[in-house]
């Protein structure tokens, strides 16, 4: 079986590395529920944020969702599950109030909008999904100027702004920087992080200055244990927050931007004003109530899971693994002399689903996440040594 032939039958898409999530086409998903019936545990999936949950899994949790959650219906996007998530992110990140928006886009436009005030210009890093991923929509929409910097790099420095910073308010024709934002962990690094030290000389500096500060937080929840420090030590380092519901809380689409109540205030008819105002938002956050308490506690065990995964395949003399440099969620994981193609689609039959790649892939980008939870890691070794030699 060829790159080609395997990704279209049941993993990512051969550009996913580079081109962002990756969605499960209708043949992956198929491939996933026969590894659940094949199986007496549902598969480990080394290519998500969350459980990577199908559509059949994900209706028959949404239905359970549905008759035990102690809560109502949205309408347009405003109260009901919509009001309570708004207020259990918001305590979470120590902001007094939160919005939901259906995207992560949306959220990190509208949070540089709103913030930038007269200072339409807005430092980023390069490798951010603001400035890469977004189509200009910050520029085309709403007349701001993304300034790229820091290339190749996870920490946005003060060492990178200041000079931008002069520049824009020295210039013959002044061009204020009104906003900086952070992404971190950077999905274009390997979900590397900034460093928190120099994250916190530039939240100093900025502020110094009356530039305001926004932080791509969508993977923020992974933090706290690479880190020691809670997502609001992290958020308190800047004006504005997002969050990704999908990514580790199992909904299927939404994210909240959290700030001060000045910020958040009116942007419920901003949303609208997009048309981003959802008729009923609930169907695709039902899951989130459930897993917001508990991500932290399970992406912790979910590493232990994965380091004692690594050391039982490096021991075997088979695999050889690396961690990323300041990393969170993603190692690699090599097999030396073994067919990736043919690799992962034996592993998929023992209900361990590896990511896809580009064709000159040498080893998996592995994806730590609680799914890792589902079977033991002896069990998910012998299930790869297995693949080897099949």
């Amino acid at each position: 079986m060829d790159r080609r032939t395997f990704l279209a039958a049941g993993s990512i898409a051969a550009t996913a590395p580079l081109a962002g999530w990756p969605a499960l086409s209708s043949t992956a998903t198929g491939a996933t529920a026969a590894a659940n019936s094949a199986h007496p545990h549902p598969p480990v999936n080394f290519w998500s944020d969350g459980l990577g949950l199908g559509p059949v899994d994900y209706a028959a949790q949404l239905q359970e969702a549905a008759r035990t959650g102690a809560w109502s219906p949205d309408s347009y996007s405003n109260g009901g599950l919509v009001a309570d998530i708004e207020r259990a992110f918001a305590q979470r990140l120590g902001k007094p109030a939160a919005v939901y928006l259906p995207s992560g886009t949306l959220a990190n436009h509208l949070a540089v909008r709103t913030l930038a005030g007269a200072g339409r210009r807005v430092l980023v890093q390069a490798e951010s999904h603001l400035y890469n991923d977004s189509g200009d929509g910050a520029a085309t929409l709403s007349g701001l100027n993304l300034v790229p910097l820091a290339k190749g790099r996870a920490t946005l420095s003060v060492e990178d702004v200041a000079p931008w910073v002069e520049r824009s308010s020295g210039g013959r024709v002044p061009n204020e920087v009104g906003v900086i934002s952070v992404e971190s962990p950077v999905r274009r690094l390997d979900h590397a992080m900034a460093d928190l030290e120099q994250t916190g000389r530039l939240s100093r500096f900025a502020r110094e200055r009356g530039i305001r500060l926004h932080l791509d937080g969508s993977r923020m929840f992974n933090l706290p244990l690479h880190t020691g420090r809670s997502v609001a030590d992290v958020a308190a380092m800047f004006d504005t927050v997002y969050v990704s519901l999908w990514k580790h809380f199992n909904g299927t689409a939404g994210a909240v931007l959290a700030g001060d109540e000045a910020t958040i205030a009116g942007l419920s008819h901003v949303r609208r004003m997009f048309g981003a105002s959802l008729p009923q938002a609930w169907p695709t956050l039902a899951l989130v109530p459930l897993h917001l308490p508990r991500y932290e506690d399970d992406y912790a065990r979910a590493w232990g899971a994965a380091d004692r995964l690594i050391a039982l395949l490096e021991a075997s003399g088979r695999f050889s693994a690396r961690k990323v440099e300041n990393g969170t969620s993603r190692f690699h994981l090599s097999a030396p002399g073994a067919d990736l193609d043919a690799l992962a689609g034996r592993a998929a039959q023992h209900g361990v689903l590896l990511p896809g790649g580009p064709p000159d892939a040498t080893a998996f980008a592995m994806q730590v996440n609680p799914s890792l939870l589902h079977r033991p890691p002896e069990a998910i070794s012998q299930a790869l040594l297995a693949s080897l030699d099949a």
